[in-house]
């Protein structure tokens, strides 16, 4: 008859079981994964999957059963680690949401709002725009392999076993704070320039035609100019989300 004891089971499960509670967490935080679309079973299917999968890349982790003292410790660790990842990845679509609130604002389209399901919060139809064009960008520069690759790499930066508040103060996530609105007012200044330069050319209008009524013609010229803007710099938009995509994992990778 075939036994097997308990450090034998552990030696088995304790490699796959953290990855996937730190896989999971992210999944439950990221971007698009974490989508309500999502089924709870597809994520938790996806993510063991992964655990198994990249047990070759992984570093050697010390076995902690789940019996352990510390095992609340680890399993804190883990979800701290996987939501911190998650949300690091969403300020790159917070930065440029955040851009498009700012050129919506500009352009005066920021009172086309409406409620969003998928957040919860009301939105703008250019942020909602911006926030949809990133998603696609996203899948197309491979941002999802991106991230599973800082999932894997975290495992040498924050190893099994650590504590999860040393975790927290050496990511020091709140400093993506100021990320968000450095990067957004980036991707937002073509536009904003513009759309100012236009304003400053309706006000010399109306001061040398007082007869022309300079918001009857101001409001669809600088929606026309915001929009053939948002056309032209779209195409540029690869190059600050892949920058902020770099910012976000290099705290995981260790870069």
């Amino acid at each position: 008859m075939i036994t097997f004891s308990e450090a034998q089971l552990m030696a088995w499960v304790s490699p796959v079981f953290w990855p996937f509670l730190r896989i999971l967490a992210v999944f439950g935080s990221a971007p698009i994964f974490s989508a309500r679309s999502v089924p709870v079973r597809s994520k938790v299917g996806l993510a063991f999957l992964i655990a198994v999968c990249a047990q070759a890349g992984l570093p050697e982790q010390e076995v902690i059963a789940l019996t352990d003292p510390r095992a609340f410790g680890v399993v804190l660790q883990q979800v701290v680690v996987g939501v911190a990842i998650g949300l690091a990845v969403r300020i790159v679509f917070a930065s440029v949401e955040l851009a498009g609130e700012v050129i919506g604002l500009q352009m005066g389209l920021n009172f086309a709002g409406f409620f969003d399901p998928s957040t919860n919060t009301q939105t703008s139809a250019v942020g909602r725009f911006f926030g949809n064009t990133t998603m696609l960008l996203f899948v197309v520069i491979n941002g999802h392999l991106m991230l599973l690759q800082a999932v894997i790499a975290s495992f040498e930066t924050f190893p099994v076993g650590g504590g999860a508040f040393d975790a927290i103060a050496h990511m020091r996530i709140h400093e993506l704070g100021a990320v968000v609105f450095r990067y957004g007012l980036w991707i937002a200044l073509p536009m904003i320039g513009m759309l100012l330069f236009i304003n400053i050319v309706l006000g010399f209008v109306s001061r040398i035609a007082p007869q022309m009524n300079a918001f009857a013609i101001g409001f669809p010229l600088t929606l026309s100019a915001g929009l053939v803007g948002i056309a032209a710099t779209l195409p540029m938009l690869e190059t600050p989300v892949v920058a902020l995509l770099k910012i976000a994992t290099d705290i995981f990778t260790g870069g």
